[in-house]
């Protein structure tokens, strides 16, 4: 017998300490539980989006302040957007994707704004503009009638200042070399960027060593009223017109449609669109017209002759002395520059304008040497106008 425990005492069972509570509701407690955290789980969520929304709405609506430079400005959708002028001219685009681009420009002549047409003078040079002073003067009171683009070569860096009309106005170029295809093609790309603006109604190709022999208001109005474009286009029997042709051009370019012509020119904007979208003759001369076939002296009036040939005038706004023969046009320098002289580029009077004859044939002139630029600045203004 153990010690300490009676041998007549009854085991009594104790109540069960666990089932305090009835296990259906607990259950029921525990599904309630449930379902109040999910609902809130939903509700947080809604919340947390209807917070993110109004705060995106609230912080758009601030206005940013000007130190905030960097953030991208919002891009307009209205008509400002496609009608205002480019500022930049730099563009990474090819030239394929150049010409694609500016094909989209539109052409209507009924605009629903308004607008000044503008003429786009077109430098093609080497480098620098030796006689960018006298154009400086040339442009000087008549901004937003006029847009200008430089094509040099790449790797020449032009230092303008600021307050230059020419600051600022080259395009991305390519290498040019004389008398091929890449002659043509630098004139398409400077057409090209042109077309980007749609103010621009009229497209003057110019060299380094061109200068106006007129004031810039009588060149506007000459250009702007006049009904052709001025695209010199003629058949020349002789070696260095007819002589040039490849019968391999055929049929796309027949010898009776061959044409020669200067190699300066000013055409509308209409037949800047026909150059620039053109992949029907481009192929053909590109294969077919090598030196010595100067393809810058027959692609644009042989394709112009083809498709607008009653759009053209058949003569150019430059004069140019070819009287000293060679390859090159002549040449003048500072002793060449004389009252007399210039009186006599802009005597030349053998030409009809608008269907009548005109006293005014030539609007412009080359070759003009760096050498020149102080006697024509020192030119009376009677003498050219301004």
């Amino acid at each position: 017998m153990e010690e300490g425990k009676d041998p007549n005492a009854t085991n009594v069972p104790k109540p069960n300490q666990s089932r305090l509570w009835p296990q259906g509701l607990i259950d029921q407690l525990l599904f309630v539980f449930i379902v109040l955290c999910f609902s809130l789980s939903l509700f947080v969520i809604y919340m947390t989006r209807q917070t993110s929304i109004t705060t995106a709405t609230l912080v758009s609506s601030v206005p940013i302040s000007q130190p905030c430079a960097h953030l991208k400005e919002q891009p307009k959708t209205n008509l400002d957007h496609w009608i205002e002028s480019p500022l930049n001219m730099l563009h990474t685009m090819s030239d394929k994707e150049l010409f694609w681009r500016a094909s989209l420009v539109p052409q209507l002549k009924n605009c629903s704004f308004t607008r000044v047409p503008k003429i786009a003078f077109m430098f093609l040079t080497k480098g620098p503009l030796p006689l960018a002073p006298l154009w400086e003067r040339f442009f000087k009171g008549h901004e937003g009638q006029y847009s200008i683009y430089i094509h040099s070569l790449p790797s020449y860096e032009a230092k303008f200042e600021p307050t230059s009309v020419f600051h600022g106005r080259q395009i991305p170029s390519q290498v040019v070399e004389w008398g091929t295809i890449s002659m043509c093609d630098a004139e398409r790309r400077l057409i090209a960027n042109a077309l980007l603006d749609i103010s621009n109604e009229y497209f003057v190709l110019l060299s380094e060593s061109c200068i106006p022999l007129y004031n810039f208001t009588l060149i506007y109005q000459y250009i702007t009223n006049s009904e052709h474009s001025f695209m010199g286009a003629f058949d020349d029997p002789s070696s260095v017109g007819r002589g040039r042709y490849n019968y391999r051009m055929s049929p796309q370019v027949r010898i009776s449609q061959w044409r020669k012509g200067s190699q300066w020119f000013e055409i509308h904007r209409n037949l800047a669109y026909l150059i620039i979208s053109d992949t029907t003759y481009y192929p053909v001369f590109k294969e077919h017209c090598r030196p010595a076939c100067y393809v810058d002296e027959h692609y644009f009036p042989t394709m112009l002759t083809i498709q607008a040939p009653e759009s053209i005038a058949n003569r150019s706004l430059t004069w140019v002395d070819w009287s000293r023969g060679g390859p090159h046009p002549a040449t003048f320098g500072k002793s060449d520059i004389t009252e007399q002289f210039m009186n006599r580029l802009r005597g030349v009077r053998n030409c009809y304008y608008n269907g009548q004859p005109s006293e005014i044939c030539n609007l412009f002139a080359r070759k003009f040497s760096p050498g020149s630029l102080e006697a024509l600045l020192s030119l009376d203004f009677r003498v050219l106008g301004y």
